[in-house]
């Protein structure tokens, strides 16, 4: 691992990542505005970011000092989200200004008969500073993509996937086990709704923690509170 390497995990070591994405249609969309997020974040003292494409990435790093996780969502014809799956969507990201790239780290396959290990030897070779991430859903996949090479391994897709798609909130489950057996940061992330939530997680032994919806989600955030004021539980009179 380069010093560069080190420095990055340090710096979001026990701290809280802001992951700040919109896609096309939704009202938050737009570069200028994901950056805006990502300031707010560094104010609030968050110790990195996470985006998507190229353009946010760019957007960001001018704005802020924080090391950026980056990604390259693409979606396939069924619909199905695919998180950076070949070498040059990396790439792109790397370039735009991301200090941690992270790949889908499942075993889909994925275009041109690339590999997760030959994506993952394809950035070290040519990016030695770049830490590679591997967002998986399950535990088996964890032991894969440290197998083929990640860095850092992430829960980002637990209950995003086909075999793990009945689970509805945060796998704490998942974390233990990650932790327990491999010998790599582990990042969590996906479905963490409270401080108290983000606390009970990182005294398991994670890194770090990622949030994104309860924090750069507004129009979901309002429709919690809407849903619990249907619920009757707010005084008729406030």
């Amino acid at each position: 691992m380069t010093s560069k390497q080190e420095t990055v995990l340090n710096q979001i070591k026990n701290g809280l990542i802001v992951s700040c994405q919109a896609r096309e249609g939704w009202a938050m969309r737009g570069s200028d505005i994901m950056a805006a997020f990502a300031k707010a974040a560094e104010e609030g003292g968050a110790v990195g970011i996470r985006a998507n494409g190229e353009e946010d990435i760019r957007a960001i790093s001018r704005k802020v000092k924080l090391p950026i996780i980056g990604i390259c969502k693409i979606w396939d014809q069924d619909k199905r989200v695919f998180i950076t799956p070949d070498f040059e969507s990396a790439k792109k990201v790397i370039e735009a200004g991301a200090s941690i790239v992270a790949l889908d780290g499942t075993k889909r396959e994925r275009p041109n008969g690339e590999t997760l290990t030959s994506i993952i030897q394809g950035i070290h070779k040519n990016y030695p500073d770049i830490l590679v991430m591997a967002d998986i859903s399950t535990f088996e996949e964890g032991v894969y993509a440290s197998d083929c090479g990640a860095d850092i391994v992430s829960t980002t897709l637990c209950g995003y996937t086909p075999q793990t798609s009945h689970i509805n909130g945060f796998s704490y489950e998942l974390v233990e086990q990650l932790v327990r057996h491999l010998a790599k940061p582990i990042i969590a992330e996906g479905r963490i709704h409270t401080k108290e939530e983000a606390l009970k997680i990182l005294e398991l032994g994670c890194h770090s923690i990622v949030v994104g919806t309860a924090i750069t989600r507004p129009e979901i955030i309002t429709s919690w509170y809407v849903e619990e004021l249907k619920k009757g539980k707010a005084s008729p009179t406030a």
